[in-house]
């Protein structure tokens, strides 16, 4: 029948919708990753300064130690060396610097990066997607019910289109107003249908003997 071809259309748009949320999310994260990683290429210098300054460091120590051993001019002797591995330390401290602030840069670029599309998806698809969850819920409480569908139907004859409506029947609202049962049942699969839900069988009637 013509008031079940939205089905489909509807059950697809729904699972396209959700999937490309759950691409956007990767993407995104993969994205901010990425990011991090490539502005984590700018601490090489600071970790090649570090390594150089601290090996210098700990060299010119050696030396120093071992010229000061030299008597009576060793303690005049190892003051140069002292210096230039004080020196050599403030160079291993600035690649350490550079480091810390490349590390905070990255991480910033990266949270960065994320707030908007899990900010869409938190605040955007989320509260949508969890009102879709109640409204069906709600739906399929319904359809179980003994007067359910009645309601469903009074629901879709008070929000859907009247294109749809008309396919069911010309008097649609007069055949609802009669409690017309196959009125009533297409007009709450109809409702059910909008949901992406799929319409239990309607209760069997009685055969008369």
């Amino acid at each position: 029948m013509k008031i079940y071809a939205d089905r489909f259309p509807n059950a697809f748009r729904q699972f396209l919708t959700d999937l490309l949320v759950v691409v956007w999310v990767y993407a995104s994260i993969r994205g901010a990753l990425w990011l991090h990683d490539l502005v984590q290429k700018l601490a090489v210098p600071g970790q090649k300064l570090e390594g150089a300054g601290g090996g210098l460091a700990d060299n010119l120590a050696e030396a120093g130690g071992k010229v000061g051993r030299v008597p009576l001019v060793g303690d005049e002797l190892t003051a140069p060396f002292e210096r230039a591995a004080d020196a050599a330390r403030s160079l291993a401290e600035a690649g350490r610097d550079q480091q810390e602030l490349v590390d905070r840069l990255a991480l910033a670029l990266a949270v960065g990066l994320l707030i908007v599309p899990l900010g869409l998806v938190l605040f955007g698809w989320l509260p949508l997607r969890v009102r879709w969850m109640c409204r069906a819920g709600s739906a399929a409480a319904l359809a179980a019910a003994p007067v359910g569908r009645d309601l469903l139907a009074l629901r879709a004859l008070a929000g859907q289109p009247l294109r749809r409506l008309t396919r069911i029947s010309p008097d649609v609202a007069e055949a609802w107003r009669q409690g017309d049962e196959q009125t009533i049942n297409a007009l709450a699969a109809l409702e059910l249908h909008h949901l992406g839900l799929h319409p239990p069988p309607p209760p069997a009637t009685p055969t008369p003997r």
